[in-house]
């Protein structure tokens, strides 16, 4: 069985205890170990802040971009053979191409804007502004790389772009960085980096890789060092409470639980091509990498006119999708990645039955594999279906609710789930869908508004672009990613320098 090492200190090492077993899940059997008991993860945090840093920081932003483009292209290259790596964690072939695409994708965006920076090291902030009524002595905010390290804990559900994402923003912003996937589907995060580091294209000290368990890696940081987080709700709150992050204020960026929604405007006729733009999301979000995505739809809001129509058009939908062995040709949803997802998604799926009324269930093969059966429920009590709007199944599974056609009702209804990454209206109104999206916008990070013209023109709520913020408020995490130039700002932070106006030229520029 194969052993994955760590990437600490620009070596290969391996851990000693604390040794963990990932399963193939499509058919449970082990496939390879990780252990990260008995690493220096203190040596790693001092190494990458010293030799990383200073590396990364001697560099322009278009050197750095420079870097960025060879990881795409490494990613690119190799992306058949990534594909089959990502079967390990169930995978069809479509959801591996959707992670890998997307990680090369993001790295190359921001390749791109490193190289309209151009040979800056810095970022202006806005303008100078004059200090009371000199026209000499000014103000001017910059942004400057941090003097620490970042430390990513990523999600199992995206193994290349979930790790691509924060890398591609850290790495443009001058830090360098620990990354830690989720152990589940860890092995197609590894050779990635295996790949990297084999192609010589790192600066030394810039990208580190962390097999296994976190350890004892947060009592190491300091002021100037970030932790960038996705994943459980429970696990976010540990870290926000861990007592050397609070002692030292270390910057801190959480995506957590989101019970994203999806709303069918009253407006909408049955048939049209909203309606059925709607319908073709929520199906797409709901077995998409079998439903183990952070931006999935999970609750499905309809007016009570138009309930049975979307309720008998998901059903058909959602039953043209097989599940299946994710190397099958017809497969469209695999398993979940792991053992205790899904046993997770298994009880999540019982609660549901108990609370609120099931419409549609598919099939699962026979045999050992991580399979889920994928499920539709419904709910014609609102605000009274307390689960539905507290706990995320992370799975192919999302209820419909149904509702009046108020908006003022509709609010209420979708901020009972507590804040969340996304939310998709469908509306040709610009009245219901105006007040919608100014009424839900501050419960989410981002929304969709679906409409009869962009209705073949959209990749669905579902699809994390790099030109976007990613985060949202209260139960997703309040934090907030990727948005361009703007994730560059967790990772160098702004600070107002007052001087001549001359030498604050010639030293930061225009």
């Amino acid at each position: 069985m194969k052993r994955l090492a760590s990437l600490l200190c620009g070596e290969w090492t391996d851990g000693a205890g604390g040794e963990r077993t990932l399963e193939d899940a499509a058919t449970g059997e082990g496939v390879a170990t990780v252990a990260s008991g008995g690493l220096d993860l203190g040596a790693a945090v001092a190494w990458g802040r010293r030799v990383g840093g200073a590396s990364l920081r001697a560099m322009s932003f278009a050197e750095r971009a420079a870097v960025l483009k060879a990881m795409a292209g490494v990613v690119h290259e190799q992306r058949e053979h990534l594909i089959d790596v990502s079967r390990q964690g169930g995978t069809t072939r479509g959801d591996a191409k959707f992670d890998i695409d997307g990680a090369s994708g993001t790295l190359s965006y921001y390749a791109y804007l490193g190289k309209t920076l151009g040979d800056r090291k810095v970022l202006l902030d806005g303008e100078a502004e004059p200090v009371l009524r000199s026209k000499r002595f000014v103000g001017q905010h910059v942004r400057f790389s941090r003097r620490g390290i970042a430390v990513h804990i990523n999600a199992f559900n995206f193994p290349a772009w979930g790790m691509a994402e924060k890398a591609a923003v850290s790495l443009l912003a001058g830090v360098p960085l620990i990354t830690k996937p989720g152990t589940a589907t860890s092995m197609l995060t590894h050779r990635i980096v295996e790949l990297w580091h084999e192609a010589g294209i790192l600066p030394e000290g810039s990208v580190q890789l962390l097999m296994g368990g976190v350890g004892d890696l947060l009592d190491h940081l300091g002021p100037q060092d970030v932790v960038a987080f996705t994943g459980g709700s429970e696990t976010a709150a540990s870290i926000r409470r861990h007592p050397n992050l609070v002692k030292h204020n270390v910057a801190l960026n959480i995506e957590a639980d989101s019970l994203n929604a999806a709303v069918l405007g009253p407006d909408i006729e049955v048939g049209s091509d909203t309606f059925f733009m709607f319908v073709n999301d929520v199906v797409r979000d709901m077995t998409q990498k079998c439903g183990q995505k952070c931006t999935a739809v999970r609750r499905i809001f309809v007016p009570t006119h138009l309930a049975d129509a979307v309720q008998e058009h998901l059903a058909d939908q959602l039953g043209r999708n097989a599940v299946g062995d994710p190397e099958g040709k017809d497969t469209r949803v695999g398993p979940v990645a792991s053992r205790s997802q899904h046993r997770s998604v298994q009880a999540g799926i019982a609660a549901l039955e108990a609370a609120t009324t099931k419409v549609w269930q598919g099939e699962i093969p026979d045999g050992a594999g991580f399979f889920v059966r994928p499920s539709l429920f419904r709910s014609d009590a609102g605000l009274d279906t307390a689960y539905v709007h507290e706990h995320e199944v992370f799975g192919p599974v999302a209820t419909i609710l149904t509702w009046p056609g108020d908006v003022d009702g509709l609010v209420d209804l979708v901020a009972a789930g507590g804040g969340g990454l996304v939310c998709s209206v469908y509306s040709d109104e610009v009245g219901f869908g105006g007040d919608a999206v100014s009424g839900l916008a501050p419960w989410h990070g981002r929304i969709l508004w679906g409409s009869k013209k962009v209705h073949d023109q959209s990749p669905g709520p579902g699809t994390v672009l790099p030109s976007f913020i990613h985060g949202g408020p209260g139960k997703a995490g309040g934090g907030s990613e990727l948005g361009g130039l703007r994730g560059l700002e967790l990772y160098m932070p702004r600070t107002a320098i007052q001087a001549d106006q001359g030498l604050l030229k010639r030293v930061f520029g225009e």
